[in-house]
């Protein structure tokens, strides 16, 4: 497979993932957290990190709208549960276990 082949097949796996999130606004960041160890906003951070090593200018809020579909603020305000006790416990206890996502800070 040549280069340009390979970074189209990316680029279209992440769309379909952003798309699948976008449509699966019943899952909540944190159970995403608590079983694969990222969520949107890791997701967000990965793109303003790439964004960031190609002089693209871009902060966090415009990264998160991409994976959001909208804007965080709309996200929470619509589609965000609070969290359970049990919920913030696994969070806690996983926290070795999230992904590090190195240029997104």
């Amino acid at each position: 497979m040549d280069a340009q082949t390979r970074l189209e097949l990316e680029a279209a796996a992440f769309r379909g993932l952003v798309g699948h999130l976008q449509n699966r606004k019943d899952v909540q960041n944190i159970d995403l957290m608590n079983l694969a160890g990222f969520c949107r906003n890791c997701l967000a951070k990965w793109y303003l990190a790439a964004a960031r090593e190609h002089d693209v200018a871009m902060d966090y809020d415009q990264a998160r709208e991409v994976v959001y579909g909208m804007t965080y603020d709309a996200w929470k305000d619509n589609y965000q549960a609070p969290a359970s006790e049990e919920q913030k416990r696994l969070f806690k206890e996983n926290a070795h276990l999230h992904a590090v996502i190195p240029g997104a800070k």
